[in-house]
């Protein structure tokens, strides 16, 4: 049980010890690990079936045998109900009803103007802010918990440093993506001037852009988007939103968006409406997925992944989406200000994460929201050169996650080395317990005797 923490920090395997202590209750629920950390899955304390009130706190149950640290879970399992979103209760399973309502709104959708459509948005996301699970705006339990893990391990090795292979290459502190699902023609017809205005602040981005039926897509259209230093993905299959109704319509689709993906040279993919089934996933053949958001509140699936870091997904690098999208800033929150977005960004980059962005061509035409869109850009600029951030386009952090998956830390006279592809470019940083709070840092101590 600790793949996962192993391959979120990518230590070497001495320091991540871990085990269960206990018998595990056959039923999965809500419970606390510590005052901030909610846990979805089985233990051997007390669960709950609802996310709210006086959780059972299972902290207290940890023990250490030696430098192996027992827990009264299963990390493992947490960390894959939560990534699988499997913590979604039952009762909020699509409904014959609730398929009607959709099949109904998605048929309506090419005739109703933003301004009517938020107003059954709005009413179908009520009281979703206010769920107490995933936090909202941002939700970060994988990686508290990954850190109480490494914590742990720590204390059990005596309060020495542990080495681990730095999230980032190049020393860059944290990631910065930006990424644009072209909706409808008129974001056709506005991605020229978008590509300005990144390219007027230094921003690279991707373009995920609909195969079939919502607009023609030209090869002059997706030659310009390669032409000019972008990347080009593919955006469902026709943004229906019934990619996922059934798996074998999903297996159908799925061939004909694979086929697009070769045809165009594509290495990402993100379904319409950000629907998902990490279970059906294996069928897309792509280098990585964008359609899992962080907390879903906003989404029309609910859920969320809960973490500011890629990972992987069967045979996808998966690039979770961060932030609020910008229809649902305009237009649900009525929001036109980078607000919320600065205070995203704040809470992933004290994370070292992965700050991810969707900006529609279509939503940043009028001027008021392209301001504020030139704001956010100005914003990511200077944060870029002041913590020191990543901007890349997304194949390049999924290329450098899965490398990241296969580096090792070996031991090397007196110190530590980073071995495996793309090594050359990775740190060696290490975690440790600094005034009672987990710290990292990256570069060499002076020798191996001064870890565990």
């Amino acid at each position: 049980m600790t793949s996962t923490f192993q391959d979120y920090y990518r230590c070497p395997e001495e320091f991540a010890k871990f085990g269960v202590d206990g018998e595990l209750g056959q039923d999965a629920g809500y419970f606390r690990f510590g005052k901030r950390i909610t846990c979805f899955g089985r233990s051997a304390g007390r669960v709950a079936q609802l996310p709210n009130g006086d959780l059972s706190d299972v902290l207290p149950l940890v023990k250490e045998r030696g430098t192996k640290v027992m827990l009264p879970f299963d990390a493992d399992e947490i960390v894959e109900n939560l990534r699988k979103e499997k913590y979604v209760a039952s009762e909020d399973a699509p409904s014959t009803s609730r398929n009607l309502i959709k099949e109904i709104y998605y048929l309506a959708r090419p005739f109703l103007p933003v301004g009517v459509r938020k107003y059954f948005q709005r009413f179908h996301l009520r009281g979703r802010k206010n769920a107490e699970f995933p936090s909202w705006p941002l939700d970060k339990t994988i990686d508290n918990l990954c850190g109480e893990l490494m914590a742990a391990s720590i204390r059990a090795n005596g309060n020495r440093p542990i080495p681990f292979v730095w999230f980032w290459p190049d020393d860059y502190q944290g990631c910065i993506l930006m990424t644009h699902d072209v909706e409808d023609e008129k974001g056709i017809n506005f991605c020229g001037e978008l590509m300005d205005l990144n390219e007027r602040h230094g921003i690279r981005a991707s373009f995920q852009v609909i195969p079939e039926e919502r607009y023609a897509v030209s090869d002059a259209f997706l030659d310009g988007i390669r032409a000019r230093g972008f990347e080009l993905n593919v955006h469902d299959l026709n943004h229906d939103g019934h990619l996922f109704q059934s798996r074998e319509m999903f297996r159908r689709r799925a061939n004909r968006i694979n086929e697009y993906g070769r045809k165009w040279g594509s290495e990402g993919f993100r379904a319409g409406g950000m629907y998902r089934n990490a279970e059906w996933s294996e069928a897309l053949q792509f280098v990585y997925d964008m359609s899992f958001p962080n907390a879903a509140h906003l989404e029309p699936q609910k859920g969320g992944c809960c973490t500011v870091m890629p990972y992987l997904s069967g045979n996808l690098v998966e690039l979770p989406l961060t932030t609020t999208q910008d229809y649902s800033l305009f237009h649900i929150l009525g929001q036109y200000s980078i607000d919320l977005w600065k205070e995203e960004l704040s809470g992933i980059v004290a994370s070292h994460g992965m700050a991810s962005f969707i900006v529609h061509p279509d939503y940043v035409i009028d001027r008021r929201a392209r301001r504020v869109y030139e704001n956010l850009l100005e914003y990511i600029s200077e944060l870029c050169k002041q913590a020191n951030l990543w901007q890349p386009l997304p194949r390049e952090v999924a290329h450098w996650w899965r490398d990241r998956s296969l580096m090792r830390i070996e031991r090397s006279g007196g110190s530590w080395k980073v071995t495996g592809p793309g090594s050359e470019r990775a740190r060696l940083a290490f975690a440790q317990i600094e005034d009672g709070r987990l710290t990292y840092v990256v570069g060499n101590f002076p020798s191996a005797e001064n870890i565990a």
